[in-house]
Parts: C-alpha cells; sequence; structure tokens
C-alpha cells in the first residue's frame, strides 16, 4: 500500500476519533434514552466528558501530524504517529475490556474511537 494512501486511511480515523470525542465532550448521550451509562458507575475511567476533552485535544493533534505525513514526509512524524497509534490502542484495549466485562455498559462513541484505534494499530501493523 502507498504512503499516501495509509497516511489518509490514518487521518480518516483519526477525524471520526476527534468528532466522537468532539461529541463526548458536549455531553451528547449514548443511547436513545438520553442516559449515558459509563457515566453512572463507579469506576476508575475519567468522566465522559473530561476524556472527551483529552480525546478532541489528542486526536487534533495526531490528525494534524498525519496531515503534515502525507504533505511532506518524515521520519520523526512517522515514528510520532506510530508510537501515538500504539499507545492510543493500548488504552483502547483497556477502556473496551472496562466497558465489556466489568461495567457491562457500552458508549457508542468510545467504541467507534476504540475500535478506530485498534483498525490503525493493525493498518500501522501490516504496512510497518
Amino acid at each position: 500500500m502507498k504512503q499516501k494512501t495509509k497516511y489518509s486511511i490514518l487521518l480518516i480515523i483519526f477525524l471520526a476519533a476527534f468528532f466522537s470525542s468532539l461529541f463526548l465532550s458536549q455531553g451528547y448521550a449514548c443511547n436513545s434514552q438520553g442516559i449515558c451509562e459509563v457515566d453512572n458507575t463507579p469506576t476508575f475511567i475519567p468522566e465522559k466528558s473530561t476524556n472527551g476533552y483529552i480525546g478532541v485535544f489528542i486526536f487534533l493533534i495526531m490528525g494534524g501530524l498525519v496531515y503534515l505525513q502525507i504533505e511532506n514526509p518524515t521520519k520523526q512524524k512517522r515514528l510520532l504517529i506510530n508510537y501515538g497509534t500504539i499507545i492510543g490502542s493500548i488504552l483502547a484495549i483497556y477502556f473496551l475490556y472496562i466497558q465489556f466485562t466489568l461495567l457491562e455498559y457500552y458508549c457508542w462513541y468510545c467504541i467507534i474511537i476504540d475500535f478506530g484505534m485498534i483498525a490503525a494499530l493493525i493498518l500501522l501493523i501490516f504496512n510497518w
């Protein structure tokens, strides 16, 4: 796969994660009843809106890095993107584990972000 195509796909993934984080930070509900069950559970996960603001910041930076990598590729940006994706995927697996096993409640915006990060990792692994 061409590098430009790979980074274009990564940019789409990070933009989807950015908008999902933006919705979380603005307090959009996770289900049709207007409730986010993840907020109502006693865990060590940051509050949904706080987690959303952190995600907006991180995915904005990652999306910007990917865009700059498409325009002007460098080894340093590639390494930052790779390390950011690896760390994000580890956190995504951790958050999925908490949602599916401990909480048994699901935030659809979080699931979009988590599966997007795992897909980005798979893309990077197959094109390392």
